[in-house]
């Protein structure tokens, strides 16, 4: 069975783009883990522009190292057209993470017992959508400005909370947040908080 919203964690790593180095992009991954033994969060392998040759064996990699952490990985269709959403369903991973673009697009999914079922969302139109399909719970973004978006306007607290407010999805968000700032993305109704910077030990890998 997936998670209860109640045994969800409360952070979610979104994993930064590999560099040149798989083993550099591994090293980091068991170090956020490994420093976070008590609470161990949810983790999304992430990674654009790789042959599905590699983004196969580096995902086979990323879940060995979160499962003998006791971490459960998530993986989204990423890398090229021919890695599918049912062969990240049939995947001995722990559940997919959709885009909003493949949101959008789906009508029904169906997917194996016990995997979760995640999507990324930004308005409310999107989360009627994942809360229709049935997915297990969101991340609603961009929260506040981040590089990773240059010039996107943040939603700000307000908004946060009322998106949570229209939703019974758990929510975790994201956008130029950090774990300091789980208390406030709390108040505002998300379960927890997620990112890609704020989680990830030190500098990131070199693209």
């Amino acid at each position: 069975m997936p998670p209860s919203r109640r045994q969800l964690p409360a952070l979610y790593l979104i994993t930064p783009q590999p560099g040149e180095s798989d083993t550099e992009f591994l090293q980091g991954l068991r170090a956020a883990l490994d420093s976070r033994v008590d609470a161990l969060p949810l983790v999304r392998f992430r990674a654009h522009g790789m042959s599905p040759q590699r983004w196969r064996r580096l995902a086979a990699e990323a879940l060995r190292a979160c499962h003998e952490r006791g971490a459960l990985l998530l993986l989204g269709p990423d890398a090229a057209a021919d890695i599918s959403v049912d062969e990240l369903l049939a995947s001995g991973a722990d559940g997919v993470h959709l885009p909003s673009r493949v949101l959008t697009q789906l009508d029904a999914v169906t997917r194996p017992p016990g995997r979760l079922l995640a999507a990324s969302c930004h308005d409310a139109a999107q989360l009627l959508q994942a809360q229709r399909l049935g997915v297990d719970l969101v991340t609603l973004s961009p929260v506040l400005p981040t590089t990773s978006h240059p010039g996107a306007p943040g939603l700000g607290w307000q908004r946060l909370r009322e998106l949570c407010r229209s939703t019974r999805l758990p929510v975790y968000a994201l956008g130029g947040l950090g774990e300091q700032d789980l208390g406030r993305a709390r108040e505002a109704g998300a379960h927890g908080v997620a990112a890609i910077r704020g989680l990830w030990p030190g500098a990131l890998p070199r693209a």
